[in-house]
């Protein structure tokens, strides 16, 4: 089922998120739907959206769903950071999907999770997808990309992304 996103300026979008136990893998198992419909359904309307955290639909459980090439779920994610090298991304957000947020974000991490059938796992990623689960990890601590913004100019609309870039800001 699509869910409603959480849009900012909703105080909801700062709690923090709590662990999700064993027992509770079949109400999991819904979210994850719910969480897969809501993402398609705000890339058919965007044209963009590649994850989505539990927090950003009323759901304070630390879950994260991401679709790129396939679905992949991750139940209470940590986040390592190999090294202090960083990468200055224009970030985006579904809870706010017309405005971007110029933040700084680690290059590299490793991310620990449970999957679907509760089994450690754990995932190195660089990139985009490094940034991308930053980005959803935040959610999950009640964190969002306007919080993290390199300076009080790192602020655009999309339309207006074009006389963005030419500030060289």
């Amino acid at each position: 089922m699509v869910r409603e996103i959480i849009l900012l300026g909703n105080p909801k979008l700062y709690k923090i998120s709590s662990n999700i136990e064993k027992e509770e893998l079949g109400r999991i198992k819904e979210i994850v739907c719910d969480l897969h419909d809501t993402l398609i359904d705000f890339r058919n309307k965007y044209g963009v959206g590649r994850a989505i955290a539990a927090p950003q639909i009323g759901v304070f459980k630390r879950l994260i769903y991401m679709y790129i090439d396939k679905p992949m779920v991750f139940i209470n994610p940590i986040l390592h950071f190999e090294d202090d090298e960083l990468m200055e991304v224009m970030d985006d957000c579904m809870s706010f999907p017309e405005l971007l947020v110029k933040v700084k974000r680690h290059k590299r991490c490793t991310i620990e999770f449970k999957d679907m059938d509760f089994k450690d796992t754990t995932m190195k990623l660089e990139g985009d997808l490094s940034e991308l689960l930053q980005h959803e990890y935040d959610h999950l601590d009640g964190i969002l990309a306007t919080m993290r913004a390199v300076d009080d100019k790192a602020f655009c609309l999309k339309s207006e992304r074009s006389m963005f870039n030419k500030l060289n800001l």
